[in-house]
């Protein structure tokens, strides 16, 4: 695999998908599709737009009989990777569920780059492999003013007594695909979401495209009340999913 140095691999200026495959189909691919390019528009790059039969053709010339296994797509001005790898994901972890702790880094919610799903991503990744050091599995981004923003690599809701809340996409966040299935499947209340509300939740779950929806056991060693309501949310994804 020839990779041409351009402005995406020299200062980050490209995008990445990061698409489960399930039995061999991109799920939420039309999603995927409509994100990277819509910050192709956004972010101004040079970038050719992606096209469904790229990923289609890719697909059906690397078959493989896994249940499910993960797609990385990179696209730069001169670059346009599709590669495969495992998917790494256990019912361990759905059993156990995820613990959290609060990042020190601030998300910046005055940068576009925050916005998308660009190749600046090495806060996510060095502060997640720090709370991995610490014994957590996901970190949280505030803002600037404090405000709870996403996860590493995730985005993050709340539940008080029965309501579902996640923060608003301004307090600066990538709007994850499995994020907009949930505000389409329930009724989500977007609001700006402090510290102190965060610790009043109920329950807490995590989502991403690659493991759908994470129950939360614990934020900052504080154990949460409940699972109930978010393994009954993963319960009803994963049949979602097997049904497609």
């Amino acid at each position: 695999m020839l990779i041409e140095l351009d402005d995406g691999f020299s200062f980050g200026l490209g995008l990445f998908e990061t698409i489960l495959l399930y039995k061999g189909k991109a799920v939420f691919l039309d999603e995927h599709l409509a994100r990277i390019n819509q910050s192709i528009v956004d972010l101004n790059l040079n970038i050719e737009k992606l096209k469904k039969e790229e990923v289609l053709y890719y697909l059906k010339s690397n078959k493989s009989d896994l249940e499910h296994e993960v797609l990385k797509i990179v696209l730069t001005e001169k670059n346009r990777l599709f590669i495969k790898r495992a998917y790494t994901y256990t019912n361990e972890d759905y059993k156990r569920a995820f613990s959290l702790n609060i990042s020190k880094v601030q998300r910046n919610e005055s940068s576009i780059f925050t916005f998308h799903k660009t190749l600046n991503y090495a806060d996510n990744i060095f502060e997640k492999k720090k709370s991995k050091k610490l014994g957590y599995d996901e970190p949280i981004f505030l803002n600037s003013r404090g405000l709870v923003t996403e996860g590493a690599t995730s985005n993050i809701f709340l539940i008080i007594d029965n309501k579902i809340y996640t923060p608003k996409i301004s307090s600066g966040l990538l709007n994850g695909i499995i994020r907009q299935y949930i505000i389409s499947n329930y009724p989500v209340i977007e609001t700006d979401v402090n510290l102190e509300f965060l610790n009043k939740a109920d329950e807490i779950f995590l989502t991403n495209s690659l493991f759908g929806i994470m129950p939360i056991s614990s934020l900052d060693n504080k154990k949460l009340k409940s699972q109930k309501i978010s393994r009954e949310i993963l319960s009803k994804y994963l049949n979602f999913i097997k049904a497609l």
